[in-house]
């Protein structure tokens, strides 16, 4: 087969995959045919040699119950499978070109070649995992916690027939009603969902939801989450180094640059060239991000006024909070 020199790492035995895949048949649906033909033959003689006193109806009746009826489950199960290993493969390919990608945009920079464009093999692998990525079912990714996110915001929002904000009838809106939001939930909510059955996650995100200035920060933290998850950064992917809480209190007074540094402790160097060249090239995400970054620093310090180190370690391992950690260090809220 003829190697490509430009196509990335592990493109070349993806292609020798396809190929491979395309001839012949495969081991199970080899397995099936050899089982179809044994039980085949083994019911015609079955019925060749048995006692042909009876009644048709009932032979008949046997015999389409006992011949086809098994041969049809063989072939149910080895679709089956083939399709799911078809699925696995699939997702194999697509995370190494993805792997592939990500090393060579790091190196490419490590190089010098930050305000290089990108090689033209580069740009239509880029094009092909995106066309891609439309296709897959979410099936194959784990439940994202945008996802849940975004049904929790609909789920909450206010009524389009009685208005944005509902008022009484001296003018006091009626979320002054409402109960303050409690340290725990605020914290809960900024994590976001785990699945689609975190009945808890779900409850605390609408109680969020419900006071404006937390409904404000979640919002903008579940839009820079989908925005990163579309260049495949996940915050459960991210194992931040953790910093003590007497550093974020420093941060919520007012304190910045390299005296907090420790603050940014996302190290995944794929993520972080991602998302910096993103802040480069996409004008909606750069919007995106200062404006999450803006809110953060606004709800920690309203936070960090009744909060324990035990609430401060707990809302740092939030993905709301890692997605700071990134972002910070991608905009140089460290430097």
């Amino acid at each position: 087969m003829t190697q490509h020199r430009n196509a990335p790492p592990g493109a070349n035995a993806a292609m020798k995959r396809d190929a491979d895949f395309a001839w012949g048949l495969s081991g199970i649906e080899m397995t099936a045919a050899a089982l179809s033909v044994v039980w085949l033959l083994v019911s015609t003689l079955f019925f060749v040699f048995a006692d042909s006193e009876g009644a048709d109806g009932i032979r008949f009746l046997l015999v389409m119950m006992v011949v086809f009826f098994p041969v049809g489950m063989i072939w149910v199960a080895a679709l089956g499978a083939r399709a799911s290993r078809i699925m696995r493969e699939e997702s194999t390919r697509l995370q190494t070109a993805i792997d592939a990608i990500r090393h060579a945009y790091i190196t490419q920079n490590q190089a010098g070649g930050r305000d290089q464009q990108p090689h033209p093999s580069i740009v239509k692998k880029l094009e092909e995992i995106a066309d891609a990525q439309k296709k897959a079912e979410t099936t194959l990714a784990m439940f994202t916690s945008t996802r849940a996110a975004q049904i929790a915001v609909q789920a909450a929002a206010p009524d389009p027939e009685t208005g944005d904000q509902p008022t009484l009838a001296l003018g006091t809106p009626a979320e002054a009603l409402h109960p303050p939001l409690s340290t725990a939930d605020f914290i809960r909510a900024l994590h976001f969902p785990e699945t689609a059955d975190d009945q808890e996650g779900f409850a605390a995100l609408r109680r969020a939801l419900k006071d404006r200035p937390s409904a404000q920060l979640v919002q903008a933290a579940q839009d820079v989450l989908t925005l990163l998850s579309q260049d495949g950064i996940y915050m459960d992917d991210l194992r931040p180094d953790m910093a003590r809480p007497e550093l974020w209190r420093r941060f919520a007074k007012g304190e910045r640059g390299r005296t907090i540094a420790a603050l940014g402790g996302v190290r995944d160097r794929s993520s972080l060239a991602l998302a910096a060249g993103r802040m480069k090239q996409d004008p909606i995400f750069r919007d995106a991000a200062h404006h999450f970054l803006r809110l953060f620093d606004k709800g920690f310090a309203r936070f960090e006024e009744h909060a324990s180190d035990e609430d401060i370690s707990a809302l740092a391992g939030t993905r709301t909070a890692r997605a700071f950690m990134l972002l910070g260090r991608v905009t140089g809220t460290f430097d």
